[in-house]
């Protein structure tokens, strides 16, 4: 399944990993909508708000944005250290999905969102991405390939989760990769459609095209298919 917009304005993932228990409570839209409030509260009502992806956010964004940058945060990296029982694992084989966890630093892309479309694009947002509250949206610093410092909203893991999943050893990642699929597909398909995306911006991780070549027996392709 290809995850759509239409599916966060319907509320089909709340649906969807409420159907299927995992042992983490579903968050409300009214809390959703606290979240953003209390986020925003320090934010000039008149600017633009920044949103910093790493993940699927930068293949598969959804919501409407008016500008892309590269840019680079330091102080937390990319890490498939989160568990997936719904969206892309089960209970009797969990997933892992990407989240930032600390220490390092993480190259991704900025999203610009208009502030007079802010309420509706954080909403869908929040849909997204905080549908058990694994992550804590936060504002971070970073910085964009021409040395310009952005204020941006990031999801940083959150460690006191049930689904954090700490530091795998490599074997463990690449054998969960390998192997899981969940109501929204496999790991190995988020695995190479966040290598794809990284590379097509000019970001390489390391790390992730080492799993990549440990999942699929080969590096990713580099050259156009």
């Amino acid at each position: 399944m290809s995850l759509t917009r239409q599916h966060l304005e319907s509320g089909y993932i709340r649906r969807m990993f409420a159907a299927r228990p995992d042992g983490a409570r579903c968050l409300t839209d009214e809390e959703h909508r606290a979240s953003i409030a209390s986020l925003l509260a320090d934010h000039c009502p008149e600017c633009d708000i920044w949103v910093f992806g790493y993940g699927s956010l930068v293949w598969n964004p959804l919501f409407q944005f008016a500008e892309r940058r590269i840019a680079t945060l330091h102080g937390f990296h990319r890490r498939f250290c989160l568990w997936s029982k719904t969206g892309r694992g089960t209970p009797d084989n969990p997933g892992l999905v990407l989240g930032l966890d600390r220490g390092g630093r993480c190259t991704g892309v900025l999203f610009r969102i208009p502030r007079k479309a802010a309420a509706e694009e954080l909403f869908l947002l929040w849909r997204r991405e905080m549908v058990v509250g694994s992550y804590a949206p936060r504002w971070v610093r970073v910085c964009d390939r021409h040395g310009r410092d952005v204020r941006a909203i990031a999801f940083i893991v959150r460690r006191d989760h049930p689904h954090y999943a700490g530091k795998l050893p490599a074997e463990r990642v690449a054998r969960t990769m390998s192997t899981a699929c969940g109501a929204i597909g496999p790991c190995s398909d988020y695995l190479a459609k966040t290598v794809a995306a990284l590379a097509e911006q000019g970001i390489h991780d390391a790390q992730l095209v080492e799993l990549h070549r440990r999942v699929f027996g080969a590096p990713p392709r580099t050259d156009p298919a």
